[in-house]
């Protein structure tokens, strides 16, 4: 558990709730006092350079908004995630709409420079997976990335997801490999 400061109780800080956690993570909803959070990671344009990025203040805050949106409306988002030992930012993992009438939700992680190459993402996507077929009930997940990001492609086909077709993504205006992993799926993967 971290501590953050929280609403004014004296001078002691309050600690960060994370609603899921890893061995190294703890995830908690965005709130509109994230905005240089959202900053860190989605203005940085190494972070953003194969997700449509860079992008300007305006469109981090609007991304920060839309996360907003989709938790009231959905109970899930892209969650910022954190180091549970020093509370600093690592990125965000989570969940976003995807075909809601078939069940399936799409799965992404973003992280920040700092933590990329040390096995957070595997992590952190693994955890979002079991939260989505576990307590959700999601029947399958959906994922995809720049062609040109090797990485991501390693750390789905690790986690169990397979090559289903390429999608085209307006935001990079690529077609982007994608891929899916049903409930079922995960579920004899981790008998």
């Amino acid at each position: 558990m971290s501590l953050t400061p929280g609403p004014s109780r004296g001078s002691r800080p309050q600690p960060t709730v994370y609603f899921l956690k890893t061995e190294r993570l703890g995830f908690r909803p965005w709130s509109h006092e994230d905005i240089e959070l959202a900053m860190g990671l989605w203005g940085d344009p190494e972070v953003t350079k194969l997700i449509g990025g860079p992008f300007s203040g305006e469109q981090v805050a609007e991304r920060l908004s839309r996360e907003m949106t989709t938790m009231r409306s959905h109970g899930i988002q892209y969650w910022p995630i954190f180091l549970l030992t020093t509370g600093e930012h690592v990125g965000c993992c989570g969940l976003r709409p995807y075909k809601s009438e078939e069940g399936i939700c799409e799965i992404g992680v973003h992280l920040r420079k700092a933590f990329w190459g040390q096995g957070y993402a595997p992590e952190a996507t693994q955890a979002a997976m079991e939260y989505a077929f576990h307590s959700l009930g999601v029947k399958a997940l959906f994922a995809g990335h720049n062609p040109g990001n090797a990485a991501s492609r390693r750390v789905l086909e690790k986690l169990g997801f397979g090559y289903t077709h390429d999608e085209y993504y307006p935001p990079t205006g690529l077609n982007h490999p994608s891929y899916a992993l049903t409930a079922e799926e995960f579920a004899q993967r981790h008998r």
